[in-house]
């Protein structure tokens, strides 16, 4: 009888078998990675050092940026050490650990887009009551149920792979560990798992996109009695995070809301969720934002006056 556990680790394809494209894309994604560090890195720092930045949105703002430090670390690095290695290889071990931190940083970003729109539907809805309701304990609370509900997610998705028996072949067809690409290299019938693979990941991200959208149709629906700068205004604090929200949705319903088939685009839509979509999040709320943009030219004025003294 064979034995069903003999896979002690898996092999990559990566991006492209070709060489000088993968000497490309290590380029390419060293700079977009250290991009998506500095930049997300310097958001947190600016709402930290920043007494104009006080307020709960930019709050949850500092946390969202660490959550996409952490989320394209748990694959970025691995991707473009491997881009350069001629054998791309990781344990069954560092496999599970991969999934676990991708699905776990992935949930957490997830409560949190939802966290802010709820932020945002307090603060035009109820603009009165918004600094009573949205207080310092009630913020610290949703960001602690966020990354609680990241780990009630990630452990569930990894409960249901991590028993499944791996007796070759052991290659992926993939650049990191991921669920789906999993199951195809499993010896056993993954047809339940895939479902419940689909129920957990794929039902998560429609009904929070779904509590998204209503949330703005709210904000919307209100806004229609406020004055054209007042409207304004208010979508203009509403419109980075939606941005945020279609670019980071879209491509995982794409991914983990359908049958446990991969797709020949998957990996490419993996790289717009794993590292565009945590680069253009800095770009998106600063750029967008005059008190986020005037924060970080204080905080760079006085960086430089330190460094002259």
């Amino acid at each position: 009888m064979a034995d069903t556990h003999n896979v002690t680790e898996f092999i990559f394809l990566g991006l492209s078998p070709n060489l000088e494209v993968q000497r490309v894309c290590f380029v390419l994604f060293l700079l977009l990675y250290t991009a998506i560090v500095l930049g997300n890195f310097l958001i947190v720092l600016t709402v930290i050092t920043s007494s104009n930045l006080a307020s709960p949105m930019y709050f949850f703002l500092s946390y969202l940026s660490f959550v996409e430090i952490c989320y394209s670390s748990t694959t970025a690095p691995k991707l473009i050490a491997d881009l350069l290695a001629e054998r791309k290889a990781i344990s069954r071990w560092g496999c599970m650990t991969q999934l676990f931190f991708i699905h776990f940083f992935g949930g957490t970003e997830i409560f949190l887009l939802t966290v802010m729109a709820y932020d945002r539907y307090v603060a035009i809805c109820k603009p009165l009551n918004y600094i009573t309701i949205m207080n310092r304990q009630l913020c610290a609370i949703l960001v602690g149920i966020a990354w609680v509900g990241g780990f009630v997610h990630s452990f569930a998705q990894i409960l249901l792979v991590f028993h499944l028996p791996f007796c070759g072949p052991n290659v992926i067809d993939h650049y990191f560990c991921d669920l789906l690409p999993l199951l195809r290299l499993a010896c056993a019938d993954t047809l339940l798992i895939g479902l419940l693979i689909v129920a957990n990941g794929g039902t998560l991200s429609v009904i929070s996109f779904v509590v998204l959208l209503a949330s703005y149709v709210v904000i919307l629906l209100h806004l229609r009695t406020r004055s054209s700068e007042g409207r304004r205004k208010a979508l203009s604090t509403c419109g980075s995070h939606i941005t945020v929200v279609l670019l980071f949705f879209g491509p995982c319903i794409f991914i983990y809301l359908r049958p446990s088939t991969t797709l020949s685009v998957d990996k490419m839509v993996a790289v717009f969720y794993t590292v565009i979509t945590p680069l253009l999040n800095p770009v998106i709320y600063s750029l967008r934002n005059a008190e986020v943009k005037k924060a970080m030219k204080k905080l760079w004025i006085k960086t430089m006056k330190l460094d002259e003294k």
